[in-house]
């Protein structure tokens, strides 16, 4: 049958013992340590992604308050530009309307000359009308 011999079960325990003990100082230790500086690695570059997305998020919010400004701006001048020119527009028209009412005014004037010219002719030109119509009827 199966004989225990307790030399073979000492030495084999006493084996088994260093070997875990070789094995937890070369191979699992380093492991380990290794395991968890590479955790503190990832937690470390996962905190620089996260301030970095917090920079992102801090010039990206800059970014849209300049071009916001830069909105705001640009209508402001547009509404400037179009009141000058609105102003500009309103003034021209002005000055046509008044020089318009002035030519007017001296066409009214010549008219009038020429109405007063045209009737003192046609009274000067009576008599010789009233002898035609005379000279007509006598023939008749």
């Amino acid at each position: 049958m199966l004989d225990i011999n307790p030399i073979l079960l000492l030495a084999t325990f006493v084996v088994f013992v260093s070997l875990i003990a070789v094995l937890n100082s070369w191979l699992y230790n380093p492991l380990l340590s290794f395991m968890s500086k590479r955790d503190e690695d990832i937690k470390k570059d996962l905190d620089k992604v996260g301030n970095n997305d917090d920079e992102i998020n801090a010039l990206n919010n800059k970014a849209e308050t300049i071009v916001m400004n830069a909105k705001l701006e640009a209508a402001a001048l547009r509404e400037k530009v179009i009141a000058d020119a609105k102003e500009l527009v309103d003034s021209k028209l002005e000055a046509k309307r008044a020089e318009l009412a002035q030519e007017y005014l001296e066409f009214e004037k010549s008219l009038s000359k020429a109405k007063k010219e045209l009737t003192t002719d046609l009274l000067k030109q009576v008599p010789v009308f009233k002898e035609a119509v005379s000279a007509k009827f006598s023939q008749i």
